[in-house]
C-alpha cells in the first residue's frame, strides 16, 4: 500500500496496530497521542504529572521503541499480543527520534483545525518537551535504549521509562538514567506473579524483578 511505513513488526500486528491508531516507526516502534495530551488541548486538563511535576500534558509525546515485543504476556494487558519470539532490536536511536516527532506531528494534524482546541497549545505541542516511552512492549529490550535517551536529553526533552523490571542489568547499564523511571510491580510472590504475568522466555524473570527493586535506590534518579 503506498505510504504504508516500513516496518518489521508481524504483519497482522502491524494491521492492528494502525488501525488503533499507532503509527509505525522505525522497524519495531510506534507512537500514539496520550488521552492526556488531546484533553490537554481540547479541555485544559493534565494528567498526574501536571498535578505532581507541573509537566503539561500537551508537551508529552507517548512512544515505544518496540510496540510489538514484550517478555511477558500479563493477563490483564490490554495491549496488542506481542510476537512469540525475541528479534534484536537496534534502531538508529537518532532516527527513531527523528520519526517519532515526526509521527507524532502528524498524528496531532487534526487538532490544529478543531475549533475547540487550544491554537497555541498545538504549535506548543509540535515539538514535545517530555517524552514517555510507554506506549507498548518493554522498553529495556531495546539494545540501544540508553543512546536514545541520550538524545532526548541532548534535545532538551525529558524521559519518562516504563518497565515490568525484569531485566535489571539494562537497568543498571543505563547511561544516561531516564528523568523518571517506573518499575512495574503487579504481584507480591512468585508465584502470583507466574500466573499472573506469565514470563515467556524466562523462568527467573519474578527474581529479576526483585533485583531491579534492590537497585533502584542506587540510580540517581526519580523512581516510582
Amino acid at each position: 500500500m503506498q505510504g504504508a511505513p516500513i516496518t518489521k513488526i508481524e504483519p497482522k500486528i502491524a494491521a492492528r496496530l494502525a488501525k488503533q491508531r499507532y503509527h509505525l516507526v522505525g522497524d519495531h516502534g510506534g507512537v500514539k497521542v496520550c488521552h492526556w495530551t488531546k484533553q490537554s488541548l481540547i479541555a485544559d486538563r493534565s494528567c498526574y504529572k501536571g498535578t505532581f511535576y507541573g509537566i503539561e500534558s500537551h508537551g508529552c509525546m507517548q512512544m515505544a521503541p518496540n510496540v510489538d515485543t514484550c517478555n511477558l504476556a500479563c493477563t490483564y494487558c490490554w495491549r496488542e499480543p506481542h510476537s512469540d519470539t525475541l528479534t534484536k532490536i537496534d534502531d538508529d536511536p537518532y532516527e527513531l527520534f527523528l520519526e517519532s516527532v515526526r509521527a507524532h506531528r502528524r498524528l496531532l494534524t487534526g487538532y490544529g483545525g478543531n475549533p475547540k482546541a487550544d491554537r497555541e497549545k498545538w504549535l506548543d505541542a509540535q515539538n514535545p518537551k517530555h517524552v514517555a516511552i510507554s506506549l507498548n512492549g518493554e522498553p529495556t529490550l531495546y539494545s540501544r535504549l540508553g543512546e536514545f535517551l541520550e538524545i532526548c536529553h541532548q534535545h532538551g526533552v525529558s524521559t519518562f521509562l516504563v518497565t515490568n523490571g525484569s531485566l535489571p542489568k539494562v537497568i543498571e547499564e543505563l547511561d544516561p538514567l531516564p528523568t523518571q523511571l517506573y518499575v512495574s510491580v503487579d504481584a507480591p510472590n512468585k508465584e502470583i506473579f507466574n500466573r499472573l504475568c506469565k514470563p515467556k522466555f524466562d523462568t527467573a524473570a519474578f527474581e529479576k524483578l526483585e533485583e531491579t527493586l534492590e537497585l533502584l535506590p542506587s540510580l540517581d534518579t526519580r523512581t516510582v
